[in-house]
């Protein structure tokens, strides 16, 4: 299978806005990046152009609008979620994922609201990048040689220092391979990149690949996540004889709304609906009789009781996840483990990672804003409030898979690894497309961002190629 995590991702496809790339200048923590905003925009244009991604226009400074395809209608919970977040002061916009919602091109059909993105698109309505972005070069006549059940061992250097290939195991046979290149791009994600550098020691590069500074595999950071959800009586014994499925994710969202400097943590964070009627499960995934204890109901029971309480209580639950922008700390790194190595007989990771207050009461934030609005809707809040000891239910460090910053780009080659190009500067035909590079996570999914940062970083690559830098 190719395409990585945009095989089963959320699709959400939201652009980080001016302040994201300067943040140092607003709160004075972190770095800035050596870019802006209006360096990476055309980048974003032509992703929007390329890909589809629907949304709306709403002139936010911070939320930048783009090119987009019409937004589906919000869905009933959806409307119930916008009622409590208008009574609590929170913004609701429609969602922007990259989804088609009006037809894009020949190759790929239009959204029919089947709802099951997570199971593979046969229309090819959502995104991913196997079958929007490889499928099509393959197919299209390129030059391309795919290598799979491949795992990559090092970067290959000669007595200059420069890259000269790739080293990687067939998984197969579990044999060693070289392959030689004129350049080397890695996009392997950002710790498993940073794997890959520091595994590619050397004469010239004796801490790893890219690494004099030290910084390869530091300032990681992932999105901050906390949930919550409320039980709604209103949504109760709900109609299902018509479709309500619309897209696989959210059709609203609230994008950061508030002022930093007038709360307790420095960085944003927006919010996330889930709820709705989709498709039955195998399971709740909790006991659903349990609801009745908030109606008077009986709780329990079996055969004609559990079916009716199934029926009764489906869509009546609507939850919330927060996803937030963590401060970038060097401290806060993934290293290699020199007593362990995988199946392969390559050196693994092992992490160092706390969050800090800045995160916590974010944390913090994120629960009261949720009850609030759940109140709002006329619901109840399911479970007891997160306590301070338990980080106000912060999710643990990696949890929500946004890691980035372990090859942080910066134009001192002394507090970063690659430029603002994304190009070692230790070696200057190695390449980094994944999240490695960002110097700053943001209020929003990393996606959009890496996919035009790769993009950026490709025409870069192309200009020296024919300026015969490289």
């Amino acid at each position: 299978m190719l395409g990585g995590r945009t095989n089963h991702w959320g699709r959400i496809s939201l652009r980080f806005g001016p302040d994201d790339f300067k943040h140092k200048d607003i709160d004075g923590l972190g770095e800035n990046w050596p870019i802006s905003y209006d360096d990476i925009k055309p980048y974003y244009d032509r992703l929007d152009k390329m890909v589809g991604v629907f949304g709306s226009k709403e002139k936010r400074r911070n939320d930048p609008d783009g090119f987009f395809l019409p937004a589906p209608k919000p869905r009933l919970h959806e409307l119930y979620y916008i009622k409590g977040a208008k009574k609590a002061g929170v913004d609701v916009i429609p969602s922007r994922l990259s989804i088609l919602t009006k037809k894009l091109n020949n190759d790929r059909g239009v959204c029919f609201y089947c709802a099951q993105c997570n199971r593979s698109c046969t229309a090819y309505a959502d995104f991913s990048s196997s079958s929007v972005f490889i499928i099509p070069a393959v197919n299209g006549g390129g030059q391309v040689d795919l290598y799979v059940n491949s795992m990559v061992r090092t970067v290959t250097t000669n007595d200059e220092g420069k890259a000269t290939g790739v080293s990687f195991i067939n998984k197969e046979d579990r044999l060693e391979y070289k392959l030689k290149g004129r350049s080397v791009v890695l996009g392997a994600s950002a710790c498993s990149t940073a794997r890959i550098l520091l595994n590619s020691k050397s004469k010239q590069h004796p801490n790893g690949l890219g690494n004099s500074s030290d910084n390869v595999g530091r300032y990681l950071h992932d999105s901050t996540g906390a949930g919550r959800a409320g039980f709604v009586p209103a949504l109760m014994n709900r109609k299902t004889d018509y479709n309500e499925d619309g897209v696989g994710g959210l059709h609203v969202y609230s994008p950061w709304w508030q002022d930093n400097k007038k709360l307790d943590f420095p960085r944003g964070y927006h919010i996330e609906v889930w709820g709705g009627l989709g498709m039955p499960a195998y399971g709740f995934g909790f006991n659903v009789s349990d609801l009745n204890k908030h109606i008077g109901g009986e709780v329990g029971g079996y055969g004609d009781k559990l079916r009716d309480d199934a029926k009764r209580f489906r869509g009546a639950v609507v939850g919330m996840a927060g996803r937030g922008e963590s401060i970038a700390m060097r401290d806060n790194r993934c290293e290699l483990d020199s007593d362990v190595v995988d199946q392969f007989g390559i050196p693994v990771l092992r992490f160092n990672y706390k969050w800090s207050d800045y995160e916590r009461y974010q944390a913090k934030h994120m629960q009261e804003t949720f009850e609030e609005i759940i109140h709002g809707m006329g619901g109840i809040t399911l479970g007891d409030t997160p306590t301070e000891e338990q980080d106000w239910g912060l999710l643990k460090p990696g949890q929500i898979i946004h890691e980035v910053g372990t090859t942080r780009m910066g134009n001192d080659p002394k507090t970063s690894v690659t430029n603002k190009f994304c190009q070692l500067h230790d070696a200057d035909n190695v390449f980094v497309v994944d999240a490695g590079p960002f110097t700053s996570q943001a209020d929003k999914n990393c996606t959009w961002t890496i996919m035009a940062l790769a993009m950026r970083t490709s025409d870069f690559i192309i200009e020296e190629y024919k300026k015969k830098n490289i």
